[in-house]
């Protein structure tokens, strides 16, 4: 797929402005979701309260299969904004794809950015990191992170973080951006072949649309579950 984004620099450094364009809008649809549906709380939840509560327990659900019911309170405000961030950023540009006559794209999810899931699994892979250290201190950290339970596959603890690293980015990339390759081939097809193809681009593109809801929305889940997993072998002691 031959596209170009926004692009600007601040000195030396160049940054893609359709990127950071849509991470700021997906900040903001997260906290205007919130915002709104946090008004006017009663002691029995209807309508939107309902679903946000659901939100809630849901994730909840994730950090208590994967962490010790203690740490629940210490984590579960990161899953809960992890888990709304990556939806929202997911399923953002399917609503719609804005390209100018220039052939520049200005709305699109920006998980299809492999830099931006590369951002968010090193952001959550260093967290993982840092809260082992304050959990165990450095010395028990490293101890039960990468020496045990035998101090000989310290190579492969390495490598594995490594690999961590890239599975959390690329598997949320792959997905994504596979579902926006699609939805752009199908609407070049009613442009390539006219108001002919409208009876079969537009039932392609509402089923491809919600079935990339779907996949988008598994892949939150996937992205979150899998932070608090690498999460628990940071801060739980490895017998």
């Amino acid at each position: 797929m031959d596209e170009r984004s926004l692009t600007f620099h601040i000195g030396p450094v160049w940054f893609d402005g359709t990127v950071c364009m849509m991470v700021l809008w997906t900040c903001l649809i997260v906290f205007f979701l919130v915002y709104f549906f946090t008004r006017n709380l009663k002691m029995k939840p209807t309508g939107k309260q309902n679903a946000l509560e659901w939100v809630i327990d849901f994730t909840r659900g994730i950090v208590t299969d994967n962490l010790p019911r203690k740490e629940l309170n210490n984590f579960h405000l990161l899953a809960f904004t992890l888990f709304l961030f990556v939806f929202v950023a997911n399923n953002i540009g399917l609503i719609t794809k804005i390209v100018l006559p220039s052939e520049t794209t200005i709305w699109k999810s920006p998980t299809a950015d492999p830099f931006v899931t590369l951002t968010l699994a090193f952001v959550m892979i260093t967290l993982t990191h840092l809260f082992g250290v304050k959990k165990l201190g450095f010395k028990g950290y490293f101890v039960n992170s990468f020496l045990k339970p035998y101090s000989f596959m310290f190579p492969m603890k390495l490598i594995e973080e490594f690999t961590n690293l890239l599975t959390l980015a690329l598997r949320l990339y792959g997905n994504i951006y596979a579902g926006e390759v699609l939805l752009t081939l199908i609407a070049s097809m009613m442009n390539n072949l006219g108001w002919f193809s409208l009876p079969l681009a537009i039932p392609l593109e509402m089923v491809w649309i919600a079935f990339s809801l779907f996949i988008g929305s598994i892949q939150a889940f996937v992205f979150v579950t899998l932070s608090m997993v690498y999460m628990s072998h940071k801060i739980e002691v490895e017998e």
